[in-house]
């Protein structure tokens, strides 16, 4: 297309000639794969020239395929108005392969004989020059300019049309015949253009040359009529005279123009490489950022772990953690940025696993629920039932677009409530209940939002018609996040995705941040299939929606990591399945989230919205209630009535429920329990989720499982088990890393030894040795002189080039040495400790974030990766491989 653009725009230059093309040079072994490639077959070219057809019945998949031959020259780029040469093969025809190849080997211009064009059945020639890989001297050999030809540019020229238009600037067409001839064969000469009939009258016979030396040409001009008189037959031999100088000027300039864009073509792929090269420095300096700022971060999170561990008061151990917090924030704000160049660059990919998108949300309600109760903002969750309880996608990425999205919303409120709603979007167009009115008696903590329908309004999914997903196990979800914050400025609304902008100065020197946050999410949206938007009212609050598209995970055949997370629910759901609980509450919204928590461990729920009507349900209820869960809102605003509800609950109730008082901020409650005269009230604090919600109502009925061991535990006895006693090897250059990641080994029971070089690495492991693995970091600074760490880069991004990680080749190299001279009997395997192959574990270390860096790690020879400092569930699942 950038071809045939070209040449239409600059046809200007060329008026004479009917069009240009090029045709590549294509060696019979490379026939097939360009086929393939260029999804067509190359043509035949002499077919064409026995069979013209009409312009209109052209048809190429009716020519006959170019037979075999030692190579080609199918046309591939072509002006659109000769675009039907395209797949025809110029080595195909009788004369043409000729002086094809005498292009080539000269490295000038080769005029072909006249043949019949295609669809016009005009004569014509085309002028043809051999393109060249690089610049050759003038004295080159012909040998010298075969191996480098590249291709050939060739236009064409529609001799009679040339000469018409040349005749009409100069003479009449009824005063003088003009025919042009193909003398290069003087016994057969080939008209080109004009009448073969006799005539006696004055004939002048003048020479062409078209700049093809082993071409002749001749124009022969006579008068129709009489023979004009003495004065004119000088004027028409100076009129012919300037007719030739004119051709010969045209094909000149052709020449020169020609040459200008093999020139052009040369300067473009240049630039093509220069970009190519610019686009792997940028992925080298990511690979170079991710690396040098992550491994002292990762030191310093690695040490404050370890220090952790240690005896700590409790002020010390509150520095620690805070310490550890920040250090933290900063490498998510590494990611964030990495997240983005990876976005940029299109190295960006999806995860496709089965999760629990409930847990999911658990998950991020607990990352934000010590802000929110310390602001006093309400944070609550709410997924529809209809919304599948195993998903097929990537939780990670989903996590950090709620993560994002409701970070932002924490950060920008400082009063009333954060909703997060979850439902099909089926819901959302056919059922009026999930829509939310712009109405202060129908939100969660009562304060007016944005209507979450705004933020919809221009979603695509919403004007299709019929099922929005044909595939059956396709789920279509909407998510929106409501706050009754700060809202969005009308000014600042139309940048609120753009990368690295906020809304103003201020919100960035007050509340910190990059503004890269939302930029990311709507690119993760876009990846999964979804859209994004947002309604903001200043003063009122924002709603952010979005939609994605992930697959059914079937319930029957649960991947083990999801039953694992599920696992601790549905031990708790079958402790409390078949008790009732009664909820408290005024607020339809509130009460609806409170619903939906309860019920998820199995409990039948009613909900009543005062003391009143809490009675009533208690006194005629032919089975007893288990629970009370009153809203704190109710409990505080009417104290009197709160009394009376106790002091009655025990007269009317078969059996005396436990009471529980939901609190959003445990400060407002006074204490864990308070006390009101009759009854013991069981703080139960929000955000509701879960596993929170169980462990609470465990406690209070007497059914707490504290023999449970605490997160972490069950894979760090595993990690002893696994490692106590192995000698493993440490190689790191960086002597706080080494620190780290020996102490972390220690913990668990290895005996470690640290080496700093590559050199001492492959020292220590030549066979024989005692080391059970040996770990080791991916970018050593030098190893004896030789600078592996750019090696590695450059390799990790050009998959065309061998990964030269030289510690790691060295060894594997000395192992398969001693292993095949000890198979051949040149070497006493009593000598090698009794073992006949040697190959030790090798996990490499890293604190790159790049995804291609794992794969690397394996072809270089390595067999596991770690990621830097250690996690307990990772280091288990790569070790757990080799140790038994």
């Amino acid at each position: 297309m950038t071809f045939a653009r070209y040449t239409e725009r600059t046809a200007f230059e060329r008026p004479l000639t009917s069009g240009v093309a090029y045709a590549v040079r294509v060696l019979h072994s490379e026939r097939e794969q360009f086929e393939k490639h260029q999804g067509w077959t190359i043509k035949r070219m002499d077919t064409l020239e026995k069979n013209p057809v009409h312009k209109d019945d052209y048809n190429p998949d009716l020519f006959e395929p170019s037979p075999i031959q030692e190579e080609y020259a199918p046309v591939i780029f072509a002006q659109d108005i000769i675009s039907h040469v395209i797949s025809i093969d110029l080595l195909s025809g009788k004369e043409d392969r000729e002086n094809v190849l005498r292009a080539r080997k000269s490295g000038k211009g080769v005029l072909t004989a006249p043949f019949p064009l295609l669809k016009t059945n005009r004569l014509g020639v085309i002028l043809t020059f051999a393109v060249y890989k690089r610049d050759l001297p003038s004295n080159a050999t012909p040998n010298e300019r075969i191996q480098a030809t590249n291709g050939y540019l060739g236009g064409v020229f529609d001799v009679e049309s040339l000469v018409e238009k040349l005749l009409q600037q100069l003479a009449s067409k009824q005063k003088i015949l003009v025919n042009v001839l193909d003398t290069t064969n003087q016994s057969y000469p080939v008209s080109m253009y004009g009448s073969n009939a006799s005539d006696d009258g004055l004939e002048l016979v003048s020479h062409l040359n078209f700049g093809d030396p082993f071409r002749k040409h001749e124009m022969r001009c006579r008068f129709k009529q009489k023979p004009p008189w003495p004065w004119l037959a000088i004027t028409t031999s100076i009129g012919i005279l300037v007719i030739a100088l004119l051709v010969g000027h045209i094909f000149h300039a052709t020449v020169n123009r020609i040459a200008k864009v093999e020139d052009d073509c040369h300067k473009m792929m240049e630039l093509k490489k220069q970009a190519e090269a610019a686009d792997v420095a940028k992925s080298q300096f990511l690979a170079t950022v991710s690396h040098e700022i992550r491994t002292p971060m990762n030191g310093v999170l690695g040490m404050l772990h370890m220090l952790m561990d240690t005896d700590l008061d409790v002020t010390q151990l509150d520095y620690v953690r805070t310490a550890q917090a920040s250090g933290k924030a900063l490498v998510a704000l590494i990611n964030e940025v990495l997240d983005q160049a990876k976005i940029e660059s299109g190295k960006l990919e999806l995860e496709e696993v089965q999760f629990d998108l409930r847990a999911v949300l658990d998950d991020v309600l607990s990352l934000f629920s010590g802000k929110a109760q310390d602001k006093g903002v309400e944070l609550a969750v709410f997924i529809s039932d209809r919304v599948p309880e195993m998903l097929i996608g990537d939780p990670g990425r989903f996590r950090q677009i709620i993560t994002n999205l409701m970070g932002n919303s924490i950060k920008f409120t400082e009063k009333g409530h954060i909703h997060v709603t979850v439902h099909l979007v089926e819901e959302v167009i056919d059922s009026i209940e999930v829509e939310t009115e712009f109405s202060s008696n129908n939100t969660l903590s009562g304060f007016p939002v944005a209507d979450r329908r705004q933020s919809w309004k221009g979603f695509r999914t919403f004007s299709q018609e019929g099922s929005i997903h044909p595939f059956s196990d396709s789920i279509n979800i909407i998510v929106s996040v409501e706050d009754t914050g700060e809202g969005i400025p009308i000014e600042a609304q139309s940048r609120v995705f753009t990368p690295f902008m906020q809304v103003g100065p201020s919100i960035s020197r007050t509340h910190g941040g990059t503004g890269i946050g939302l930029s990311i999410s709507k690119c993760l949206v876009n990846l999964m299939k979804g859209e994004i938007g947002f309604v903001s009212i200043p003063k009122i609050g924002s709603t952010f929606t979005f939609t994605a598209v992930f697959t059914s995970g079937s319930s029957s055949s649960k991947e083990y990591k999801s039953q694992q997370i599920n696992n601790q629910t549905n031990s708790v759901s079958s402790e409390f399945r078949g008790k009732r609980a009664l909820v408290v509450d005024p607020r339809s919204v509130r009460a609806k989230v409170s619903r939906y928590h309860i019920q998820r461990l199995g409990i039948h729920v009613e909900v009543v919205s005062d003391w009143k009507q809490g009675l009533s349900s208690i006194s005629r209820g032919s089975s007893a209630f288990n629970m009370v869960l009153i809203e704190q809102e109710v409990w505080d605003q009417d104290l009197n009535g709160s009394a009376h509800f106790i002091d009655n609950l025990e007269k009317i109730a078969i059996t005396t429920p436990k009471v529980f008082l939901l609190s959003n901020s445990i400060s407002s409650s006074r204490a864990n329990t308070t006390t009101s005269g009759v009854c013991n009230l069981t703080v139960i604090p929000k955000p509701l989720r879960a596993s929170m919600l169980a462990a609470s109502l465990q406690r209070a009925m007497g059914d707490g499982n504290k023999g449970n061991p605490r997160n972490g535990e069950v894979p760090s006895l595993s990690l002893r088990n696994l490692l106590l006693g192995r000698k493993i090897l440490i190689v790191d250059d960086n002597n706080v890393n080494l620190k780290v990641a020996a102490g972390a080994l220690r913990k668990y029971g290895a005996d470690v030894v640290s080496a700093s070089r590559g050199m001492e690495a492959i020292e220590l492991l030549t066979p024989p040795h005692r080391f059970d693995a040996c770990f080791m970091d991916i970018q050593m600074p030098e190893m004896d002189g030789y600078v592996s760490r750019v090696a590695f880069r450059t390799s990790l991004y050009n998959s065309d080039s061998e990964i030269e990680f030289e510690a790691t080749r060295r060894i594997r190299d000395s192992e398969q040495n001693i292993n095949d001279r000890i198979h051949f009997g040149e070497l006493s395997v009593e000598t090698y400790n009794n073992i006949s192959n040697w190959h030790v574990p090798i996990l490499a270390m890293t604190a790159d974030v790049i995804q291609a860096t794992h794969e690397a790690c394996l072809r270089c020879g390595m067999d596991g990766y770690v990621s830097k400092p250690f996690e307990a569930e990772q280091l288990y699942r790569e070790v757990s491989r080799f140790f038994h």
